[in-house]
């Protein structure tokens, strides 16, 4: 993993960059979007929109394995989520809260006990 990325709003962080096909298919598991779409929503959760140039390759990969379909409304290309892709999310999902769960649930105890 890289390490220390500025992030607006933050002082460092850990480079999340990795997770960008695991949150393309779970915003694709609530409805279909196009690459701007997600290009915001994902923002909207990181704190920063990812490029073009990150964001249409990453598409075209998840396509290529048969994880996301498009289809074209008018000039805007719509991608959801493929039942290939609900059952790779739902591994993914397995995965993440089994590698993180523990540290997540240990920052959220944390975070509610009074000082």
């Amino acid at each position: 993993m890289r390490v220390a990325k500025e992030v607006p709003g933050n002082s460092e962080m850990c480079d999340m960059r990795g997770m960008l096909s695991f949150m393309i298919l779970w915003m694709l598991s609530s409805r279909p979007m196009n690459g701007q779409t997600l290009a915001g929503e994902i923002g909207k959760r990181r704190g920063d929109k990812p490029n073009p140039g990150t964001i249409y390759p990453a598409l075209k990969e998840l396509a290529n394995r048969g994880l996301i379909k498009g289809h074209a409304e008018g000039r805007t290309i719509v991608y959801e989520i493929t039942v290939t892709g609900q059952s790779s999310l739902a591994k993914s999902l397995e995965y993440f809260e089994r590698v993180f769960g523990e540290i997540l649930q240990e920052h959220s105890a944390e975070r509610r006990v009074p000082a």
